[in-house]
């Protein structure tokens, strides 16, 4: 990707900032999607690319530090085992589920081998709050649901790419699923990521202390953030999982240990503007990537898969409160709805399909047709439908 896209490209998301004056109703990220869908037909645009690479390596490590940072430790110690059930059992079920949905009764309507039902369940389960939490917070009084639905995320990204790679394998070289195999990579994976991201996050945190130049300080959260994930990439751990543990602990030990009120407000300063020009970025590509499968996609089988995630995510959430003793007692079929109505498809989901798409095996071309239109109905029909829901909810 050339420059002269690029700064087109954020001129244009930071316009839509500018005068989008309603992101209760009409959140940025569906805007600047449909606005992507837009510049894929005018041709300046349509020599964009967007890699898996791109978004893996480069979008992903900084959008899940400035959320991991900014996410309250309290809020996380508070919900933890709500959000880690959901982000690994649960994940595992509804991608179970879905596939089995999908393979069952799709075959009806379509041809899909169960493999290739598992490998799009894999792609859709993995969710993405973006602009959700803040209309969550906004527009209900329960700050609980908007910490699930954060903490869940961040956390199910590292689930879905062990999930995704496990049955993506099993796609190529068609190998039986075996779950000690899977059990010891999933854990291996996970624990190890996590390991090193608290590690690099500790470290950083000690660093701050050695110069009060707060250009400086940033500068070392640059580091934690990126130098955590290719760390853990390179041990063959989740660099995922390693950059929001590496943004939780700093978090912790900024709240615990560092009054400096100053660097806080440098750090937050400077990963927010990241965040914002990251998201600009990454859903008009999305738009514009994602325009040539729509074009092409079959909408009543879109629907179809799309409702049915709806369903499988709400008996999964539902079911996942009622094992916790102080959750049954609080947390009714709306509060479950609308956690499940939160769970959007989005960054983590586009990289997946982008890493199908690069492989050399297979119909991979039938499981795009299957999967982008999913993803782009669930970021406009739940970012959209998620400020109503949620005020009529709470009635």
């Amino acid at each position: 990707m050339t420059s002269v896209p690029l700064i087109m490209l954020l001129l244009i998301g930071y316009a839509v900032y500018m005068f989008d004056n309603n992101e209760k109703r009409f959140p940025i990220p569906v805007i600047l999607l449909l606005v992507g869908i837009g510049l894929y037909f005018m041709p300046f645009f349509q020599t964009i690319e967007l890699t898996e690479t791109l978004i893996y390596h480069v979008f992903l490590p900084g959008l899940l530090f400035a959320s991991a940072y900014q996410f309250s430790t309290s809020a996380l110690k508070k919900n933890a085992r709500v959000i880690f059930t959901l982000s690994t059992l649960g994940l595992l079920l509804t991608a179970v589920l879905l596939g089995a949905g999908i393979y069952y009764i799709g075959n009806f309507w379509f041809d899909i081998s169960f493999i290739e039902a598992m490998v799009v369940s894999a792609v859709l389960t993995p969710t993405d709050p973006v602009s959700v939490v803040a209309i969550l917070k906004q527009s209900t009084d329960d700050e609980s649901i908007a910490n699930i639905v954060e903490g869940e995320s961040l956390i199910n990204d590292g689930t879905s790419i062990v999930l995704f790679t496990v049955l993506a394998e099993m796609y190529i070289s068609k190998n039986t699923f075996q779950i000690g195999s899977f059990t010891w990579e999933f854990l291996y994976v996970s624990i190890g990521g996590a390991v090193t991201g608290l590690a690099a996050g500790w470290l950083l945190s000690r660093a701050v202390h050695a110069t009060k130049h707060r250009d400086y300080q940033v500068m070392l959260s640059i580091i934690a953030a990126y130098g955590a994930f290719e760390a853990a990439e390179q041990m063959e751990f989740s660099g995922v999982l390693a950059t929001v543990a590496a943004g939780i602990m700093l978090s912790w030990q900024l709240d615990h240990f560092n009054k400096e009120d100053k660097y806080k407000e440098a750090l937050s300063g400077f990963w927010s503007v990241i965040e914002d020009s990251f998201l600009v970025l990454l859903f008009l590509l999305i738009g514009v990537v994602a325009t040539e499968y729509l074009i092409h996609a079959d909408w009543l089988i879109a629907l179809f898969i799309f409702l049915l995630s709806l369903a499988v995510r709400f008996v999964t959430v539902f079911g996942s409160l009622q094992l916790f003793k102080g959750w049954r007692k609080i947390v009714d079929w709306k509060k479950a709805f609308l956690i499940s109505w939160s769970g959007i498809r989005g960054t983590m989901s586009v990289f997946l399909l982008l890493t199908l798409s690069a492989m050399v095996f297979g119909d991979t071309n039938k499981l795009l047709l299957l999967s982008f239109p999913v993803v782009c109905l669930s970021l406009v029909i739940q970012s959209v439908g998620i400020y109503p829901l949620s005020k009529w909810l709470d009635d």
